[in-house]
């Protein structure tokens, strides 16, 4: 298989904006020419604890739980998961004000999208 270009964006937890710091706790990949978008999350729940204690994890979770319905195209996702892959990944790649907010778009090169997303998953979420 040929390489194909790629962007992502890494998802970060900021639990106090004022402190500016950041969690890591999903990515999404898109790749146009494989019409490929995936997300991954997890929620390390020690770490969020030494940086906001009184979270409730509950009402975090199902927000990564929606983005990664939303990048798969599950119609439980609502309009937003109907839409195609590319407005879907320019949705949810849009910079946002809430405590899961999503980083600049990187781009690159690669074989296959779905490896890519678990390399950059492990080496920057795990």
């Amino acid at each position: 298989m040929s390489s194909s270009p790629f962007s992502y964006a890494v998802y970060r937890l900021v639990p106090h904006l004022e402190r500016g710091e950041r969690l890591n706790v999903g990515v999404v990949v898109f790749c146009r020419p494989l019409d490929y978008l995936a997300a991954r999350t997890a929620l390390n729940e020690a770490k969020v604890r030494a940086l906001w204690p009184e979270l409730d994890l509950d009402a975090v979770r199902p927000h990564l739980e929606a983005i990664e319905r939303i990048a798969s195209g599950d119609r439980a996702a609502g309009p937003i998961g109907e839409l195609d892959t590319t407005a879907r990944f320019h949705w949810l790649s849009a910079p946002s004000s809430t405590i899961i907010q999503p980083s600049a778009v990187h781009t690159g090169v690669c074989d296959e999208p779905e490896d890519q997303l678990s390399r950059l998953f492990e080496s920057l979420v795990l």
